[in-house]
């Protein structure tokens, strides 16, 4: 037992001295400070600008740190905004930008100008106003006055329904004669017109009506009365 406790303690600490060391880090990886790492870094992209070489790289540029203002002697802007005159002593000024479409001739005063004058726009608009004509209203046209009244008259005046027999239509074949009257009407607003036109609803002189209600081929008068009880009540 004392042997096989031994030799398990001997192989713990074998296995102890072995193990690799976990890094600082703290400490950077291949540097000591990242800021002395950035400030090096800096003053070789500005080196590199000054030389003619390409200055974009893996930190901005624009971005001047004090240490490396101070060893360059360019001027310190830790925001990267920096301006044309401070861009310039790195190397670094921008190009002007340039629209190569351009701007339409009604954003443009001076394009609008030289086509017409603010004088020229008042007289046109003066000019414009003298050519209006206002038209008075006038009072709404008569009916044309007819022996048989109009159908909305028409359909006021009753009180009964599509069906219920008010004249005397004793015909024989009543029907079928005004089944064949009806198919020759387009729809039976024309036909009620007819019907009234011809002595209607008392007579039935075409056989337009042959139940007596008093409204020829199915016409119905209850749109009318309808729309006339909703006016009433507004």
């Amino acid at each position: 037992m004392i042997r096989r406790a031994s030799f398990v303690f001997t192989a713990l600490v074998a296995l102890a001295a072995c193990e690799t060391p976990v890094p600082d880090s703290g400490a950077g990886v291949g540097f000591g400070s990242y800021a002395d790492y950035q400030a090096q870094r800096e003053a070789q992209l500005i080196a590199q600008g000054e030389g003619g070489g390409d200055v974009a790289g893996s930190l901005d540029a624009r971005a001047i740190s004090p240490e490396t203002a101070s060893a360059t002697g360019a001027p310190a802007d830790p925001t990267g905004q920096l301006g044309d005159e401070a861009l310039a002593a790195i190397g670094q000024a921008p190009a002007a930008v340039t629209n190569s479409v351009g701007i339409s001739a009604e954003n443009d005063f001076s394009a609008v100008s030289s086509e017409r004058s603010i004088e020229q726009d008042a007289a046109l608009v003066a000019a414009n106003r003298q050519q209006y004509q206002v038209i008075e209203p006038t009072a709404v046209p008569a009916r044309p006055s007819g022996t048989s009244p109009t159908l909305v008259q028409y359909a006021l005046s009753t009180t009964n329904n599509v069906g219920q027999p008010i004249y005397s239509r004793l015909v024989v074949g009543a029907d079928a004669r005004a089944a064949r009257a009806c198919g020759k009407y387009p729809s039976p607003d024309k036909a009620q017109s007819d019907f009234l036109a011809n002595g209607g609803p008392q007579r039935n002189a075409k056989g337009l009506d042959p139940d007596g209600d008093g409204f020829a081929c199915s016409w119905d008068p209850r749109p009318f009365r309808l729309a006339a009880q909703a006016r009433v009540s507004q």
